[in-house]
């Protein structure tokens, strides 16, 4: 099972972290700066897996990291999975990222943190892999944007009613917005 999903960059910053198992927001922020300090003593030619910190878990947790430019994919999983299954759902996940932000960088992620919260979700859910074929989550992914986007045209409904009951009923005399300025509240005692 996986424990918990962390980016984040050279310097140690998050920039997502999600725990599928609960720990409080300071054993969290702990296990976050455990686990920097685990993988950036490491070489880059040194193997992709260890055994997790003494806060995540101890020897019977694995840390499953790539490092990619200027940030760290980490999974931190059980010994139930398998670290080059892991590995490959790194890869999974870092191409969708890479499809839907057209080459990925730090500043996707700060300024598309929901996007890219779904995205994961789309991938693991519960601390269970769901889904690993890159095309049926990008078309989920393209699915959720449409819906987006229809609800964004909802901001003008308002506006668009009106001008609908206009032109359906020229003639009708529809109160303007100056008329409804001087409409007068009751006044209410006070207690």
């Amino acid at each position: 099972m996986i424990k918990a999903a962390l980016i984040f960059n050279n310097h140690g910053k998050p920039r997502l972290t999600k725990f599928f198992t609960y720990y409080t927001e300071e054993m969290q922020q702990q296990i976050i700066r455990e686990t920097f300090l685990l993988l950036s003593k490491r070489e880059d030619s040194v193997c992709n897996f260890l055994e997790g910190g003494t806060l995540i878990g101890g020897s019977d947790f694995r840390l499953v990291y790539r490092h990619y430019a200027t940030l760290y994919f980490v999974f931190c999983v059980d010994s139930s999975e398998s670290e080059l299954g892991i590995l490959d759902l790194i890869q999974v996940f870092v191409e969708t990222l890479d499809r839907c932000f057209e080459n990925v960088c730090e500043l996707d992620l700060i300024f598309h943190m929901d996007k890219v919260h779904y995205i994961l979700q789309e991938i693991v859910m519960g601390g269970m892999v769901v889904e690993t074929n890159q095309t049926e989550i990008l078309t989920h992914i393209e699915a959720q944007q449409r819906i987006e986007k229809q609800e964004a045209g909802m901001g003008g409904a308002p506006a668009r009613a009106l001008s609908a009951a206009k032109s359906m009923a020229p003639n009708v005399n529809l109160p303007k917005l100056a008329d409804l300025q001087n409409i007068s509240l009751p006044s209410f005692k006070k207690i």
